[in-house]
């Protein structure tokens, strides 16, 4: 089987052309896996068009904070910037649901809405300004990991939660980054920050100050938005 890194090497291996699932609060980057249950006809339909092709669509967050959370409407304003996955789970469930799970490829850039005839959105893209997305591991050495793995101890010992270690110690840190961010419940401004950032460092950098900046909140009594 072609894993996904040898898969798409370039950009030109990617579809000019993605249906777009926006839904506030949801990111998705390389190598991170999204899970998601489809419900909604359009999405289902989407999902069919998907399967039959490339397997690839666009997650991309409405634009303003005050936006529905996946809107309808064809005229919703749409952010810019979104990540691009391919489908590398499908369940169908008894009850016409499907699970899905998609897993990061590229950010991408919108061009252009498409037309589809369906009831469903598409974009032109380009994954241009986002190249590096396809080089894994790129600029992992100059990650704080011994910070990030300090934060994240913090966080779950505050908490009261648990994790496995060996898990998290054998995880490359660009997985483990953009697992966290992409998990993350931070709000739709934050996460599309997390997803913009320029390079895997800068993305740690914002995580950890985003952490440690709960970490201040709880340390003053306040609700702690969970890592």
């Amino acid at each position: 089987m072609v894993s996904i890194a040898e898969r798409y090497r370039r950009p030109a291996d990617l579809p000019s052309r993605l249906p777009l699932f926006p839904l506030r609060g949801a990111i998705l980057l390389p190598g991170s896996t999204l899970p998601l249950n489809i419900f909604e006809p359009r999405y289902l339909e989407m999902i069919d068009d998907v399967m039959s092709g490339h397997r690839m669509l666009g997650m991309i967050q409405p634009a303003g904070s005050d936006a529905e959370e996946s809107p309808a409407a064809r005229d919703t304003a749409l952010r810019r910037i979104g990540g691009a996955g391919r489908i590398t789970s499908y369940q169908e469930l008894d009850d016409g649901r499907l699970a899905i799970a998609v897993t990061g490829v590229s950010r991408f850039e919108i061009v252009g809405e498409a037309e589809t005839g369906k009831s469903y959105r598409a974009a032109t893209v380009s994954y241009d300004r986002f190249a590096s997305d396809l080089t894994r591991g790129l600029g992992e050495e100059r990650i704080d990991r011994p910070r990030l793995i300090s934060v994240l101890r913090t966080y779950l010992t505050e908490n009261n939660l648990d994790t496995d270690w060996n898990v998290i110690d054998r995880a490359p840190s660009e997985f483990l980054i953009n697992a966290l961010c992409v998990m993350s419940p931070y709000g739709p401004e934050e996460k599309q920050a997390l997803l913009e950032a320029s390079d895997l460092k800068t993305r740690a950098e914002v995580l950890i100050a985003l952490a440690e900046m709960d970490l201040a909140k709880f340390e003053q009594g306040q609700k702690v938005v969970l890592l």
